[in-house]
């Protein structure tokens, strides 16, 4: 556990010049020793200089996953048959053409196309040399018959089944191949629909489009963006547990945050949360684990019980910009800072008294607590990656909510394998843009080694 030093220590309250100077007796913590339980960051596995793209993602999606996916697509493509009647064009598919298969959806990734078919036509998202490799019909074979899970066992009840062992492999690969930074961000990563097809779609194609069935979380390093750890809260109807429960409730965000961070415990790690994951209750829970937080506060959003109410309400008279007021329980400090609005903070990461570097805005330099500093420098860096990196997710648009699932961690895994390639030695060989490693990618699981990225 870390080292506390106390003392009394007088503070001018904020509270502005029209209140008057009162002073208030604080016990607050002026050092705290947080340092990470593990010293070494990034990689664990060197790469050599002549690693490839596909070398990376293989990483995280290695052949024997893909057999796998191979057994499991024929699995259920002779069941389907023997259900169904018998498919006189099907033939069993192989390592290599799942392989291919996978390139080509990446590829929407590159293209931002929604549709992969768009790679046979002869319109604007054609591409010959991509075309030549597997035929179109041959392709939505694989695409008609693709499981990762053919069956449900007669135990399982999770309405993910058919995507939870590769979710779970997935997991173990990002645990095995990077060691995360002390700082990290509990976070949704922006999925939303592309901008692109929705102003450009007709009403009947949105009509037709289902509504998203799930709810992504993200455990992420706020140093590099590596992503540590996936959450996938699916909507099994209506009911209490359902999506539209946890858009509402804070108990059910507090629930996704230990998911989450289930193994971050005693590494001594400071994580940053927005207003629906901050609460007094759930930090308490984790910092007995080891876990120490700092977090956006919203009277609104916010799991709010145990809190002062005299620091959730605005004063009738604003302060001055920079000034802050600071409310103590324990080790866990509530900081009300203002800046052209009221912004609350809840951290026991941080001494509330410590001041950081000055924050520089266009209209000046403004004070701050260097908790508000650290939330503010380590979110910017995460919507830094969300507008980088969420513009490579796979564009294609499964109607079933397990394939949705699967694409989006496959894109995941993929910008993992990116940032994992910026880290190592092969980076200073070639120097691929996000793009470029993508475009790579594909040729690789194409066969197409030897082409090199257009842009």
């Amino acid at each position: 556990m870390p080292d506390y030093r106390t003392r009394a220590l007088f503070m001018q309250s904020t509270l502005g010049d029209s209140a008057g100077p009162e002073l208030q007796l604080l016990s607050i913590v002026l050092s705290r020793d947080l340092q990470p339980s593990d010293s070494f960051t990034g990689p664990t596995r060197k790469m050599p200089p002549s690693a490839s793209a596909v070398d990376f993602f293989q990483l995280f999606v290695p052949d024997n996953v893909l057999k796998n996916m191979v057994v499991q697509t024929n699995m259920y493509a002779k069941k389907f048959q023997e259900r169904f009647g018998s498919d006189g064009a099907w033939v069993e598919v192989t390592l290599t053409e799942m392989k291919a298969f996978l390139g080509y959806m990446i590829s929407t990734s590159i293209s931002h196309c929604e549709s992969v078919l768009s790679i046979w036509s002869g319109g604007f998202y054609s591409n010959r040399s991509l075309a030549l490799v597997m035929s179109q019909a041959r392709f939505e074979k694989i695409l008609k018959y693709f499981h990762v899970v053919a069956f449900r066992s007669s135990q399982t009840t999770h309405g993910l089944y058919k995507v939870q062992p590769f979710l779970d492999s997935l997991q173990n690969s990002f645990d095995s191949a990077f060691r995360p930074s002390q700082t990290q961000v509990l976070h949704e990563p922006l999925i939303d629909e592309d901008p692109v097809f929705i102003a450009t779609c007709t009403e009947r194609e949105l009509r037709k489009r289902k509504k998203r069935k799930f709810s992504l979380w993200v455990r992420q390093c706020s140093s590099t963006g590596f992503i540590i750890q996936i959450y996938v809260h699916l909507k099994e109807g209506g009911g209490p547990d359902g999506l539209d429960a946890l858009k509402n409730k804070p108990q059910l965000h507090s629930m996704v945050a230990r998911s989450l961070c289930r193994n971050a415990a005693g590494k001594n790690y400071i994580i940053f949360t927005g207003p629906s994951i901050t609460s007094l209750t759930l930090f308490e829970e984790f910092e007995k684990q080891g876990i120490y937080c700092c977090g956006l506060l919203s009277a609104r959003k916010s799991d709010c019980t145990g809190l002062p109410l005299s620091m959730l309400t605005n004063p009738a008279t604003p302060p001055a910009r920079g000034q802050y007021q600071i409310k103590m329980k324990g080790n866990m400090s509530l900081i009300c800072w203002y800046n052209k609005g009221h912004f609350r903070f809840l951290t026991n990461a941080y001494s509330p008294v410590q001041q950081g570097v000055i924050i520089k805005r266009k209209s000046g330099e403004i004070p701050c607590p260097l908790a508000v500093e650290a939330f503010a420098a380590h979110l910017s860096y995460i919507c830094r990656y969300d507008d980088k990196y969420s513009k490579y997710f796979i564009s294609h648009k499964p109607n079933k909510t397990w394939q949705q699932v699967f694409w989006f961690a496959i894109s995941i895994a993929i910008n993992n394998a990116y940032i994992l390639y910026k880290m190592s030695d092969a980076y200073h060989v070639k120097r691929y843009s996000r793009a470029q490693f993508g475009e790579r990618l594909v040729r690789e699981l194409l066969g197409l080694e030897d082409a090199s990225p257009t842009h």
